[in-house]
Order: structure tokens, then C-alpha cells, then sequence
């Protein structure tokens, strides 16, 4: 096991114990789906590609793609991105 393994084991058994949640104390992304109309993405670290089309997102360990129609960012802050469109289908790529 690598130390990145091992970190990442570490913060998980962590936030277990101690009953936070995973998204906080292991800096992983929170994506929230609203139907197919709108997708909230926590934790991102910014913009890899956007297009009406297609949208990546940096999360870190992850790329959040997201592909559909009528894409737009709708917010874009810091810590969260609300993006809106008619949303065919989203990905996790390490």
C-alpha cells in the first residue's frame, strides 16, 4: 500500500469514527442532481472544458463530466457550481 492509500484510508476511518461526513474531511466532491434539469457540484477546483454540450469539472482525485444539452453554468463560486441544462449523463473519471 502507497502512502496516498494509506492517507486515504486514514481520513476515512477518521470520518467513521467520528461521524463526519465523507465529502468534508476527505475533500471529495459533492455532486447533487436535480432531475435532469440541474446538477450542483461542492468541492470542485474549476473548469477543465464547457460547452453547450459537454462540461468537465475538476474535483480533484476526479473529473466530473457532464454531457446534455443547453448546458450553462447558471453559478460558479469558490467552493460550489450550479450548472442547468437538459443533463444526459454524468461521470466520475480518475
Amino acid at each position: 500500500m502507497g502512502w496516498r492509500e494509506f492517507k486515504k484510508r486514514l481520513k476515512r476511518q477518521m470520518s467513521d469514527m467520528l461521524e463526519i461526513p465523507g465529502d468534508v474531511i476527505m475533500d471529495l466532491p459533492k455532486v447533487v442532481l436535480v432531475g435532469d434539469l440541474q446538477l450542483f457540484i461542492e468541492n470542485h477546483r474549476g473548469i477543465v472544458e464547457y460547452t453547450a454540450e459537454n462540461v468537465r469539472i475538476n474535483a480533484g482525485d476526479y473529473e466530473v463530466a457532464v454531457s446534455g444539452e443547453g448546458l450553462l453554468l447558471r453559478n460558479i463560486l469558490p467552493d460550489e457550481i450550479c450548472l442547468e441544462g437538459r443533463i444526459k449523463s454524468v461521470q466520475f473519471i480518475r
